[in-house]
């Protein structure tokens, strides 16, 4: 799993609406956002939303619908997809799908039993998201005229570039890994907002949008950027396994007394008598220096202008391919056509 560092960060997040980030570029997670909605949009039973040849449709209805609701509020989303993991996560990529394989088995065994509730949990927990789900979601974005981004690595190493160097303002993800790739601005909850239901109860809470700058974070916990990846390291990321019975305030403490990585591994390894599981200099330049892609400021925005909506590819796509209802996608598709001519008005440092 990301690191877990939610605890670090509680007293710095800041809940906002929608409108405080109106006429911003936000750069979207679209593994983490599409995670979300193949999780949360599901039949009673777990079992997700599919068309009449099994293909799964989950994320499409999210994408088409939250951008839409993105767009009404004037931002403006750049989708940011992964690609080829480093070497390191291999060993978490595995743990991940043996923990969905398990889940899933869960999950039949509960719906046999009739157990909806139960169901719908290991369910949610067997999701997984595969090269189909992918490229649908890509088409879509096409369709309707949103531009996205193939990082030649981690989402969020690209993400924390492009929102670095100035091509957006934030970047939105669930995950905390995103501030160990040095993201200045993180945006949660930005395409889940509303109302979830906790796993197990009838109690439902409110999910609003949080944003959680880097360099508040940093001045809040005394540290710099690089011991914020060694409390990482600590608790466990995708590409190391955690010391055990070390938790965020734990490694919090342990990086503020050892401030530097090689005093860090010592203190580990006389206290705990352990070592890391991976080089921990290898994870620190992942994090520091991770494989991202170069985007010049004419590049970015000529691919905000050139992204145009197409509205009967939409209802191609949508309602001939996929069979979603016409007369829904029909009216979200000249929503769309109206909130995309708005913004093509606009100068583009409007967006910035």
């Amino acid at each position: 799993m990301a690191v877990d560092i939610s605890k670090l960060v509680f007293e710095v997040k800041e809940q906002i609406t929608l409108d405080q980030i109106s006429n911003r570029v936000i750069v979207v997670d679209a593994y983490n956002t599409i995670y979300q909605f193949l999780s949360i949009i599901r039949q009673p039973d777990g079992a997700p939303l599919v068309d009449s040849k099994n293909r799964v449709t989950s994320h499409l209805s999210g994408i088409l619908y939250r951008t839409i609701n993105l767009l009404e509020y004037g931002i403006t989303p750049v989708y940011v997809f992964d690609g080829m993991p480093p070497l390191l996560k291999r060993r978490t990529l595995e743990a991940r799908a043996n923990r969905r394989r398990e889940a899933h088995a869960q999950w039949e065994k509960a719906r046999e039993l009739g157990n909806m509730e139960e169901a719908r949990v290991h369910a949610m927990a067997s999701t997984k998201i595969n090269e189909g789900i992918v490229a649908g979601a890509k088409e879509l974005l096409t369709c309707m005229g949103i531009p996205y981004v193939q990082a030649p690595s981690e989402g969020e190493a690209q993400a924390a570039r492009m929102v670095k160097e100035g091509l957006a303002y934030a970047s939105a993800s669930q995950d905390y890994d995103s501030f160990l790739f040095g993201a200045e601005v993180v945006l949660r909850n930005l395409t889940i907002s509303g109302k979830r239901k906790l796993p197990g109860k009838n109690i439902y809470i409110d999910v609003k949008p949080e944003r959680i700058v880097l360099k508040e974070l940093l001045g809040k916990l005394g540290i710099t950027r690089e011991q914020l990846i060694m409390a990482g390291m600590l608790i466990g990321t995708d590409f190391n396994t955690g010391i055990e019975k070390v938790g965020p305030k734990t490694a919090l403490k342990i990086v503020r007394e050892h401030s530097t990585l090689e005093r860090m591994v010592g203190y580990v390894k006389e206290k705990y008598g352990v070592e890391f599981d991976s080089d921990p200099r290898e994870v620190m330049e992942l994090f520091m220096n991770p494989e991202s892609r170069a985007m010049t400021q004419h590049e970015f925005e000529s691919m905000l202008r050139e992204s145009k909506p197409d509205k009967g590819k939409i209802l191609d796509f949508m309602c001939n391919e996929h069979e979603f209802s016409s007369e829904r996608v029909t009216k979200v598709a000249d929503r769309l056509m109206e909130l995309k001519g708005v913004k093509g008005q606009k100068g583009i440092n409007n967006w910035m």
